[in-house]
């Protein structure tokens, strides 16, 4: 996970636990759960240590609906569960060996946050912080490698928006995120050069959604 991600998950459990030691009055009025429907515009922010040939890494950008369930403590702190998934073509460009297509892979990136909700009018404000756990999956390697292999990735969010009550159920909401995703890369492409390569690889997406939600 590294310094970062411990970090963020201490203020993140720092936010949690500061939550539950307020009393915090009940209220009927107020919804508990929350969900949203988004689709979202994924575009990675790569960069890549590519061993022996060099070069660099080149992510497509992905559009895709995003799901996720928030659950309130109070009118102001809450938690979301993201949950989407992303297919990317992959390019390693640059290289001693020239550009090389390796195909393409599915991203499933399920995502927690801490949110805190500036209430007070139709217009609510929020900002986040969480952890992010990526899981690769549907590999197609390409014409050029024999095989291409990621490891599961952990890492840590951030997140800013808004939501624009339509009225006391529905609302409108607007929301980016900034994921920070490393992943080592393995690419066995013995056929075509000789050599197993491995890299060093930062995906770093930015996801940009749009969508409608519901309290209950």
């Amino acid at each position: 996970m590294g310094k970062k991600g411990i970090f963020v998950l201490a203020i993140l459990m720092a936010m949690i636990t500061n939550v539950w030691a307020q009393d915090i009055p009940s209220n009927n009025d107020t919804s508990k759960w929350q969900f949203r429907l988004r689709g979202i515009v994924v575009t990675p922010d790569e960069s890549a240590d590519i061993e022996t040939i060099g070069g660099d890494a080149s992510i497509s950008t992905a559009v895709v609906p995003e799901f996720d369930i928030s659950y309130f403590f109070n009118e102001n702190w809450s938690l979301e569960l993201i949950l989407a998934t992303t297919k990317h073509d992959v390019e390693a460009v640059g290289t001693a060996a020239g550009d090389l297509d390796l195909g393409h892979v599915w991203l499933l990136p399920p995502t927690l946050t801490g949110q805190y909700h500036f209430t007070g009018g139709d217009f609510v404000p929020y900002v986040g912080a969480g952890l992010n756990l990526t899981l690769f999956y549907g590999v197609d390697e390409g014409p050029v490698a024999d095989d291409v292999d990621y490891d599961t990735s952990i890492g840590y969010a951030l997140q800013g928006g808004f939501d624009y009550m339509l009225n006391d159920k529905w609302f409108l909401n607007l929301d980016v995120k900034k994921l920070f995703l490393n992943t080592d890369a393995t690419v066995n492409a013995t056929t075509a050069l000789g050599a197993t390569v491995g890299a060093d690889v930062d995906i770093n997406p930015w996801i940009i959604g749009f969508g409608v939600g519901v309290k209950l």
